[in-house]
């Protein structure tokens, strides 16, 4: 039984910086691939940050060299620290976990977690 849950969200100022966490349980992260997406208010949810089972990673040209996804193996916790945060990364943040896929597109995951919503001004 796979459960996603995120936290860590809040309000931050404009130029900060914000770590979510997806703790995990039933995941197998030597084979499953973890995302983070995004849905802004609004607009559609989109794929911002993957992590491979061999730690390749990737992420959407909106978040490249801002945002970091990385994963505590031993405590089955998937982070996104994000940094220089603008307005426009104000968001309601998903972790996903993909079984056979790994990439930036929704259709590529399995299991969802709730969210948790971040919001820059």
């Amino acid at each position: 039984h796979v459960q996603l849950v995120e936290s860590g969200g809040g309000s931050v100022e404009v130029g900060g910086s914000l770590t979510l966490s997806c703790k995990t349980s039933g995941v197998w992260y030597n084979s499953y691939c973890m995302a983070w997406f995004r849905q802004p208010p609004g607009k559609e949810r989109e794929g911002i940050a993957y992590i491979h089972h061999d730690l390749t990673t990737d992420y959407a040209d909106s978040v490249k060299g801002r945002f970091t996804i990385s994963k505590d193996v031993a405590e089955n916790i998937l982070y996104l620290q994000m940094r220089s945060l603008k307005p426009e990364d104000t968001a309601m943040y998903y972790c996903a976990a993909g079984i056979m896929w790994c990439g930036l597109a929704q259709s590529e995951y399995d299991y969802w977690g709730q969210g948790t919503q971040v919001t820059v001004s």
